[in-house]
């Protein structure tokens, strides 16, 4: 499987995917799923894919070669809004040409892609690219996109960045996302390829591989785990039966919630019987109410 994100910010884009296309006890493939087209002092533009590998490689290809009806390819675009109508052309190529034969074979025609960068006279660009060829951009009230296992490394996301986020700032947040997403699935794993662009310089200039001896990424796992876990300690335990003002109650005096029980059928032949008095975190096993 795969994790891919990758942010679009007022100083530039942040682009991390992971490298694992299988999983599982005995067969681990690693492939690389970031792609860079630059053409230094005029265009930098990063892919990433996600979904059937032979499907994104083929995509790949052709979005190097094609050259669109208009005389346009990705070399000479003059924007990424036009750049990426030419990916979404290469995929919708790819699909005409083996989508078929697939569903024959019972492989359902499965690729996903981020796609940004800029092109010299206009700001930087990010979209989303479905199995359709369509698209959609990063705005500044969703300035990222997560492609692949994307559940587990969400919520930092949504949390931390916005438009005005330093680049080193997201990508140290990307690096979270991603270390969220290594630890709750398999599927996912390291190397990892990471490039920070800052806007204008239209070259690549901040590019790192990582893998399991990468210092900072690893401090990034320890640290994280620990921090989480001091903040989760520092946060109070539930008080049942508190007091209606008490700043922690989970349910007060007088404020009784009951359960949906669900009675047995009478021909089971158990007798009905009231249900017992609710024991909360405020008594004890005899029913007598705890102070706090």
């Amino acid at each position: 499987m795969t994790y891919c994100v990758a942010l679009r910010l007022n100083a530039g884009l942040v682009f991390l995917s992971d490298s694992r296309t299988n999983a599982g006890v005995d067969h681990i493939g690693t492939f690389r799923k970031m792609n860079v087209f630059e053409t230094p002092g005029d265009r930098v533009m990063v892919l990433m894919t996600a979904g059937n590998l032979s499907i994104s490689q083929s995509v790949r290809q052709i979005i190097a070669e094609h050259t669109t009806t208009a005389g346009k390819n990705i070399w000479n675009a003059s924007s990424m809004y036009e750049a990426a109508q030419i990916v979404g052309e290469a995929i919708r190529i790819v699909h005409d040409r083996d989508a078929a034969t697939l569903e024959q074979f019972g492989i359902d025609f499965n690729v996903s892609m981020i796609f940004g960068g800029q092109i010299k006279g206009e700001r930087c660009r990010l979209f989303q690219m479905y199995s359709a060829g369509n698209f959609i951009e990063s705005h500044d009230e969703n300035t990222y996109f997560q492609i692949g296992e994307a559940k587990y490394g969400k919520p930092i996301l949504d949390r931390i960045v916005t438009p005005d986020t330093p680049l080193d700032e997201a990508a140290k947040c990307a690096l979270i996302s991603m270390d969220s997403t290594l630890r709750s699935n398999i599927s996912v794993g390291l190397p990892l390829d990471m490039l920070i662009y800052e806007s204008d310089r239209l070259a690549v200039t901040r590019f790192v591989t990582i893998d399991e001896q990468n210092q900072y990424f690893q401090m990034i796992r320890n640290t994280w785990g620990k921090q989480l876990r001091a903040v989760f300690e520092s946060i109070d335990d539930p008080v049942w039966n508190g007091a209606p003002d008490e700043a922690i109650a989970l349910s007060t005096i007088g404020n009784k919630s009951q359960p949906l029980r669900i009675q047995p059928p009478s021909q089971f032949g158990i007798p009905a019987v009231a249900p017992a008095p609710l024991q909360t975190l405020a008594q004890d096993e005899e029913g007598n109410n705890q102070q706090h």
